[in-house]
């Protein structure tokens, strides 16, 4: 018996061991320690762009760490750098580039830059949904993706016939989408990718 609890015991120790360092190297949000020059969290692919606010975060700098809009140019203003093009650069893209500037005045800075307000990447769902708005525009999000976060469709809803209006080249398309279509894996092709400034309509 006592063989037993002795090698159980040692059983739950090795395991214990193996994950231990594993967890030692993510923060108490459970998410990876960001490193210097790199950006900080999900949205690693996501594109800077113009009323975006950015949290840039200098470690061990105070003075450097705070809260920036972008600019209606696409440019963020830092001290000692001044003006930074942003908008068009990933939050990786962008730590990388800061770093690289600080390096005149800092040893070894890190860098992290987070997308606090995603105002730039923006899609709007209107009609006879359950939350009409604007919403954050992910990357590679679909006409179906971007529904599933509207809350469902009010009782008029007519799903056979909603659309997509994109502005483009100074014109108007519009797609159309069906959505009975799109669940049972009819026509695909309706849903497309989204591009920013997309306008869903549920009529």
């Amino acid at each position: 018996m006592r063989k037993k609890l002795y090698f159980g015991l040692a059983v739950a120790l090795a395991l214990f061991l193996l994950v231990f360092p594993a967890s030692a190297q993510t923060n108490a949000g459970g998410r990876p320690a960001a490193r210097g020059g790199e950006s900080a969290g999900a949205e690693a692919n996501y594109v800077i762009g113009p009323q975006d606010v950015l949290d840039i975060n200098v470690w061990k700098e105070g003075e450097l760490t705070r809260q920036v809009p972008v600019r209606p140019d696409g440019k963020i203003s830092l001290p000692l750098l001044n003006d930074i093009q942003a908008a068009g650069l990933t939050p990786g893209q962008l730590a990388a580039q800061i770093t690289e500037g600080l390096k005149k005045f800092i040893t070894s800075p890190q860098v992290t830059v987070i997308v606090a307000q995603t105002n730039s990447q923006r899609v709007y769902i209107l009609g006879e949904v359950v939350r009409p708005a604007a919403y954050p525009l992910l990357p590679g999000m679909t006409v179906l993706q971007a529904l599933s976060s509207a809350g469902g469709f009010s009782i008029f809803a007519n799903t056979k016939k909603i659309y997509v209006l994109r502005q483009a080249d100074g014109k108007q398309e519009k797609f159309p989408f069906n959505y009975k279509e799109a669940i049972g894996g009819k026509h695909p092709e309706q849903n497309i990718v989204l591009k920013a400034g997309d306008q869903i309509v549920v009529p």
